[in-house]
């Protein structure tokens, strides 16, 4: 059996990560407000929000590397602070930004960071499988400030699972990557999660979380705005999109027409119709009783995207 098949697995009635009323402030920002929430074992987790939600303070506090001001954080049980050791070495973070030393082969710096974690020689193995999984091993020898930017990624993803952790976070991982990278990155990281490690994603890219994701998070000025399955949460609103495309020199089209467009370009309609309350067959007769043919007709159901910027705006609407 390879390496990566491979955890210790523990109680797994245990939170991966257990989130209780964590507050943190920052002289006049209260950048998170009570936020509590589990993350399951094994579970691929989104955790999503517009920049500024609190996202990178939690990330922070759950590593060790920033203290909450009131409530705690435990991963796999052990506190985050009182256990720092224990829940340090249960985590694996791949950091937004590249930070590396410039000056150290790849693999004799893959072999230092597992020495941090009490990991020996007879550890070298997994090292090995990691550079071969991540196709660095032609950079094994190759110092990191020879290496492109996609290169340094896939190396900080190899130095976060260095010690095997049972926790994985992937902090915006495929930022500025090529597609060719992209892939390889949500490969290994779903033969990973398919291993039993718990994988938590935060990203820009909703497709990409929308694919991979079992449940969601949504963090929005510093609270938790939704946790959810993903299905449910892309079921929970009764809406579709109707894209049309035109021709003819029609007039201006009805209100009723009008109220629906969610964007235009050219020839070109997307309408957002409420099911049960918009029929598709009413839009398409009020439009052609306005003097236009419709050329082609094309349906989708909500993306994450569209869910998402609704969540999001709709409270800086509510706030205003």
């Amino acid at each position: 059996m390879r390496a990566l098949l491979i955890i210790e697995r523990g109680c797994m009635s245990e939170p991966a990560i257990a989130i209780r009323n964590v507050e943190k402030r920052y002289a006049s920002t209260h950048a998170l407000k009570g936020v509590s929430f589990d993350i399951r074992r094994g579970e691929y987790f989104g955790l999503l929000g517009p920049n500024g939600a609190g996202k990178s303070t939690l990330i922070s506090i759950i590593a060790g590397l920033t203290h909450a001001s009131a409530g705690n954080v435990a991963v796999l049980g052990h506190d985050v602070r009182r256990d720092f050791r224990q829940a340090r070495r249960a985590l694996g973070v791949v950091p937004q930004e590249l930070v590396y030393d410039p000056f150290f082969p790849v693999r004799e710096m893959l072999r230092i960071q597992a020495g941090y974690y009490g990991c020996g020689r007879d550890h070298w193995p997994w090292i090995d499988e990691l550079l071969e999984r991540l196709d660095l091993t032609d950079k094994a020898e190759v110092s990191m400030r020879a290496l492109s930017g996609g290169m340094k990624r896939r190396v900080l993803i190899a130095q976060a699972l260095v010690h095997k952790p049972d926790v994985v976070i992937l902090d915006e991982p495929t930022a500025g990557v090529d597609v060719e990278l992209r892939r390889t990155l949500w490969h290994f990281t779903r033969d990973l999660n398919d291993a039993g490690h718990t994988i938590v994603l935060t990203t820009h890219y909703l497709e990409e979380a929308e694919e991979l994701c079992d449940r969601i998070a949504i963090l929005d000025h510093g609270e938790l705005s939704v946790l959810e399955d993903k299905r449910a949460l892309l079921n929970r609103h009764p809406y579709r999109f109707l894209s049309l495309e035109l021709s003819g020199n029609g007039g201006p089209l009805p209100e009723s027409v009008e109220r629906l467009i969610e964007d235009r370009h050219e020839d070109t309609l997307e309408l957002k119709l409420e099911q049960g309350r918009d029929f598709i067959a009413d839009v398409m007769e009020a439009i052609r009783g306005a003097g236009y043919r419709i050329q082609d007709v094309r349906t989708r159901e909500p993306s994450l995207e569209n869910i998402f910027v609704e969540l999001t705006t709709d409270h800086d609407k509510d706030a205003a």
